[in-house]
């Protein structure tokens, strides 16, 4: 062939998927029991949940790991979540390969698996499989949904979001919220509008091509944020307390065929009192509480239902593959009386319960940072025993319903499947279902047991026989339908945890412990866990919450005392923002004023609920420390001249002991913890300010803004409330004093999880 002659042209094959792919959806809520669907037992309305269930088959034994960031990563990737890299939080790195708080690079997704057969992946809502010291504007984002096998992602990176003022990302770019709480704007609505967006965009790019979604909202998680005229229905609705509810929903259990007939109540869960022990204003609270959690979830199933009628209306809804889970059971993080505003309690301000009486119009709107207590999450949990963290049926039995019109018979529609499963088995499944040959699925490094035989066959067998458990040292082993388990109390050795058997056959919610006749067999159960943790990366256990933090923030900051902010940049997550927690520091900004009544922000971090904004109103210099929604501001006394001007706000941590000449601080030496702060504007302080109120545990899980404070505001003005003058830069310098309680951060970070 000489020069001039033009070779062949070649067109490499694309992937295609097997011949009549459904398209498949997937959405997993966050935080939400067992019983909590309608069609589980609940009073809550779950219309469009109930209507998949009707549609398709619901099932009993479907299992998960306790905890958010650990559930994600056994779904997506079809193993166990140790296995993978993601033993416990993604809230740091413990440094051993079972605990690296990131899906490992060797563990293919379920997107990136799917890629491979030609569908298209999109992720909408909360992700938390990324450690979040890496989700800030330079990423990396090898570990973000873009880098795991998603062409399109829109949610944010964190365990929880404010639902009025998220922490949004699209793609690989923090944005801003596209509403705020006056304009009608709630995170639930706008998420199920990108997912419905995303589809529109696909079919008219793609029509024969199928694609793969997952969403995952922030319902149920804290903070329980929803419209009033929900949660005042269910406010009446829950005034009947949680052991009325919990008796209502095990008899509706009982009927749906969800649970065996004859299966009994659990005692109430430790330190729960009986509804009738609380006072009538206690009763109105934590009614409006539970409120505030089934407001939030009936409005999920509400936007749930205009993706699903779109998908009807568009014509893909009979061959589209739907399933519905939650990622654990319900939280045990609101304590024994709930919260108004977690985020005063995190920072040494105690929320008594007239403080929530009296602002009891405020749970779950733009104010709020709302939990409910201990006994409604009990409820949640019907009939099972402990929460979410824990390795008993509270924590790790869950709802899943599985829709696919054009597949699911009608003989076995609305039945109910009791076949144990685990949230590993849920990717081989799927794709067993879509068809993918199965040397594809070995290759995408699945060690989960699909049970798609289960789907029109309620007898099927699946094989699936062992499954071991394990967070936070708490553990068990499912192994031919006895279980072992383990409740282990932080900070003891585990020697020492005491270890019960159950005959699950017999005994769906654990109540008949027979570790003592069944001595020899829970000996046995027990080697088989240590084998399975040996194989999966579980080990060492590590119940040391206060070290681990400490050790992943140190490794983090490597002592950075400096930040540099110029206007102009982009929002910065809490997790790569100054660390003001118990320290002192100075933030200081350089301004060009045009006028002597200049208004806007300069620089602030977090939201109504906490955080700190440093900022100008009608010329006058402020700084406003927001501790959990109560205001301390120090203002200048005259507004600030014309002209260029460097202006600072000085906090100085004073701690007082019994021993002056120690720097080791301890609830046993420390007196008091105290913050004197100063305003300067050209070197002249200007306003002073004594407190005791400082950030202890954490500033916001909201992030950080320069030149203006987006969505829900720090301080007391209008958000955004722009900087109207010219703003050169910010820099935040921070005192070698911190004096961390790296246990509060522990259960400060588990509160978030």
């Amino acid at each position: 062939m000489s020069r001039y002659d033009s070779p062949e042209p070649n067109w490499p094959a694309k992937p295609l998927p097997p011949s009549g792919s459904p398209n498949v959806l997937l959405v997993m809520l966050d935080d939400v029991g067992f019983s909590d669907f309608g069609c589980y037992g609940s009073e809550i309305d779950t219309p469009t949940i109930d209507g998949l269930a009707d549609r398709g088959v619901r099932y009993s034994g479907f299992h998960t790991t306790a905890m958010c960031s650990t559930t994600r990563a056994a779904l997506l990737t079809g193993q166990n979540h140790h296995a993978v890299g993601v033993g416990c939080l993604a809230n740091f790195d413990s440094g051993f390969p079972g605990y690296r708080g990131k899906i490992s690079h060797d563990a293919p997704t379920i997107a990136e698996t799917l890629r491979t057969q030609g569908y298209r992946n999109y992720m909408v809502g909360k992700w938390h499989v990324t450690p979040l010291t890496e989700t800030g504007p330079t990423g990396p984002f090898d570990g973000w949904p873009l880098g795991r096998g998603f062409d399109r992602f829109y949610g944010f990176m964190d365990a929880e979001t404010d639902q009025y003022s998220p922490e949004l990302v699209m793609d690989n770019s923090h944005i801003e919220a596209p509403g705020t709480f006056e304009s009608g704007y709630h995170l639930t609505e706008d998420l199920f509008e990108h997912a419905i967006r995303n589809i529109r965009d696909h079919i008219a790019a793609l029509p024969t091509t199928p694609w793969f979604m997952m969403i995952t909202p922030g319902a149920c998680h804290a903070p329980h944020q929803a419209p009033k005229n929900l949660i005042d229905k269910y406010q009446s609705v829950f005034s009947k307390g949680w052991d009325t509810t919990r008796e209502d929903r095990l008899a509706r259990q009982i009927k749906l065929g969800i649970i065996p007939e004859g299966t009994e109540l659990p005692p109430r869960n430790d330190r729960v009192q009986p509804w009738v022990a609380h006072s009538d204003e206690e009763q109105q609270v934590f009614g409006r509480l539970a409120g505030a959690y089934a407001g939030m979830l009936e409005h999920t199933d509400t936007h749930l239902g205009r993706l699903v009628s779109f998908l009807n209306e568009s014509s893909v809804l009979e061959n589209t593959l739907i399933l519905v889970l939650s990622d654990n059971g319900a939280s045990q993080e609101g304590g024994p009386n709930g919260f108004l505003n977690a985020m005063g309690p995190f920072n040494g301000r105690r929320e008594s319960m007239e403080e929530k009486f009296q602002k009891i119009d405020e749970i779950g709107g733009p104010n709020s940072h709302s939990n409910f207590p201990w006994g409604w999450a009990m409820a949640s949990n019907t009939p099972l025993k402990r929460y979410k963290q824990n390795t008993h049926g509270g924590g790790i039995r869950d709802p899943l319903v599985i829709s696919w019109p054009e597949k699911i018979s009608s003989a076995n529609e609305g039945t109910v499947r009791h076949q144990f499963c685990h949230v590993s088995d849920l990717a081989p499944t799927i794709f067993e279902l879509i068809g993918l040959d199965m040397e594809s699925v070995t290759d995408s490094g699945t060690t989960g047991v699909s049970f798609a035989s289960t789907v029109n066959n309620s007898g099927a067998v699946t094989g699936k026989t062992t499954q071991y458990f394990e967070m936070f040292g708490h553990r068990g082993i499912i192994h031919e339908d006895w279980k072992a388990v383990a409740y282990h109390e932080p900070g003891t050795a585990f020697e020492e945890d005491i270890w019960e058997l159950y005959d699950l056959s017999n005994d769906f919610n654990e109540l008949s412990d027979l570790s003592q006749p069944e001595a020899l067999r829970l000996e046995k159960l027990k080697d088989l866990w240590w084998t399975e943790a040996e194989s999966n990366q579980v080990l060492p256990l590590d119940d040391r919450f206060g070290p681990r933090f400490a050790e992943n923030a140190e490794r983090h900051r490597g002592g950075r005392t400096n930040y540099s902010f110029w206007p102009g940049m982009g929002h910065l997550p809490s997790d790569v923002a100054p660390d003001l927690r118990s320290r002192s520091y100075t933030i200081s900004a350089t301004v060009e004023l045009k006028s002597d009544f200049e208004n806007g922000v300069l620089i602030a971090h977090g939201d109504a609920t906490g955080g700190y904004s440093f900022y100008f109103e009608h010329g006058f210099l402020c700084h406003d420390l927001n501790i959990g929604g109560d205001h301390e501001i120090v203002k200048s006394a005259e507004p600030l001249s014309v002209g260029r001007h460097d202006v600072s706000f000085q906090m100085k941590r004073i701690i007082e002991t019994t021993d002056p000449s120690s720097r080791v601080y301890s609830q046993q030496n420390v007196i008091s913890v105290t913050g004197e702060a100063s305003l300067i504007v050209d070197g002249v302080v200007v306003g002073t300010l004594q407190t005791d109120r400082m950030f202890f545990l954490m500033v916001s899980w909201s992030g950080l803004d320069i030149g203006f404070d987006r969505g829900s505001p720090v301080g007391t003005y209008e958000a955004p409330f722009n900087f109207t003058a010219k703003l050169i830069h910010v820099t935040v310098d921070l005192e070698d004093d911190q004096e961390l309680d790296y246990e509060g951060v522990g259960k400060t970070e588990m509160a978030r999880e």
